[in-house]
């Protein structure tokens, strides 16, 4: 694969479909083989939950890989074990009968030690009654450490990686935890940090912190070869919080009335109004567009985005949410003719893809 990134629309989803999607379902489908192996019931049945029903997220991290140029297949490997971690710990957290901070923050250690190649295992489950996953977990961390440990120059940038995933662990920490002690958490958390994020709201700056992207794209960039001076400060600075926080915005919109269900928090909940919902996220897609232009590749940056709000938008579950054809329309219309493909694209192929 060349080291340049797709210009057009079309050209990256050729590549995307043609390349990753097959190499993301060669990796999931390995996964999958191996939680189908975990001993105990109830971890067996998060993992194959994760897998099956977040599918999404591995094959719109994959996209990734188009910036580790001849590296891409690794790139795809890392991408998957480490979002598969993401995932499964976080189903283990939605719906565990613990509502115990430190068990949360012991299983999502396993992400810390998944970018710290020279970390030593732990026992993740050790707060936990349910115990015995065949190391599936662990496997899924010495996947990411395995890739990690082959860049020369990881030390430059680890700690970029590192303060991404704490955020990341907070959030899942506090988020899980007893209904009545989630905002309290939140909010004191957010007010720790909002010298950093002015401009944000609390349930923004939460939402910001909850993605994987800056991570991939950091990794993608050193398998490519090219970290540079300067180039690790630029991705976090463009990433985070405003392309995050589109991405995991987007992601509870649609989820919207499963979380209702569900009893869990959804970030979008506590904007006062529609009306206001539909600002702030017209106001992320314009800042995230902004802060891109800072790195190489702007324009595959750029697709990114626009690729976030057409996939988000075309998924079915929008119909159903109140408000979503004026709130559709106008993000539509702010991303452009780019994001109107990525979403024609992304509801054509729910339609055609097998299951």
């Amino acid at each position: 694969m060349s080291k340049k990134t797709p210009k057009s629309a079309f050209k990256l989803m050729s590549i995307v479909y043609r390349k990753i999607f097959p190499e993301v379902n060669n990796e999931l489908t390995y996964w999958k083989s191996r939680a189908e192996e975990i001993p105990n019931k109830e971890l067996r049945g998060q993992a194959l939950a994760s897998i099956e029903t977040k599918r999404f997220h591995c094959q719109g991290g994959g996209v990734y890989a188009l910036l580790a140029g001849k590296r891409w297949k690794e790139a795809v490997r890392f991408i998957v074990a480490y979002q598969t971690i993401s995932d499964y710990l976080d189903n283990l957290c939605d719906r565990s009968t613990s509502m115990d901070p430190a068990d949360f923050s012991l299983l999502h250690q396993a992400m810390n030690d998944a970018l710290t190649p020279d970390s030593k295992l732990q026992n993740y489950y050790l707060l936990r009654e349910d115990q015995e996953d065949g190391n599936y977990l662990a496997d899924l961390v010495q996947t990411c450490q395995a890739t990690l440990g082959e860049l020369d120059e990881y030390g430059t940038f680890q700690n970029d990686l590192l303060q991404l995933e704490g955020m990341y662990k907070d959030l899942q920490v506090h988020k899980h935890v007893k209904v009545a002690e989630r905002v309290p958490r939140l909010t004191n958390w957010f007010n720790d940090h909002k010298q950093v994020v002015p401009t944000l709201s609390w349930y923004e700056f939460s939402a910001a912190a909850g993605s994987t992207l800056g991570i991939f794209c950091l990794v993608c960039y050193a398998l490519g070869g090219r970290i540079m001076d300067g180039l690790t400060e630029k991705v976090y600075q463009s990433y985070f919080p405003y392309v995050q926080g589109l991405h995991i915005l987007l992601d509870y919109y649609i989820d919207q009335q499963e979380d209702m269900l569900e009893a869990d928090l959804n970030f979008c909940s506590y904007y006062p109004t529609q009306q206001k919902m539909q600002e702030r996220l017209l106001f992320f897609i314009e800042k995230a567009n902004k802060q891109v232009q800072k790195l190489p590749d702007s324009g595959f940056h750029e697709m990114v985005i626009k690729g976030l709000v057409g996939l988000y938008l075309g998924d079915a579950k929008v119909n159903h949410i109140e408000g979503s054809h004026e709130m559709k329309k106008e993000m539509l219309k702010i991303s452009g003719y780019k994001a109107r493909f990525f979403h024609w694209n992304t509801k054509f192929y729910y339609k055609i893809k097998p299951g």
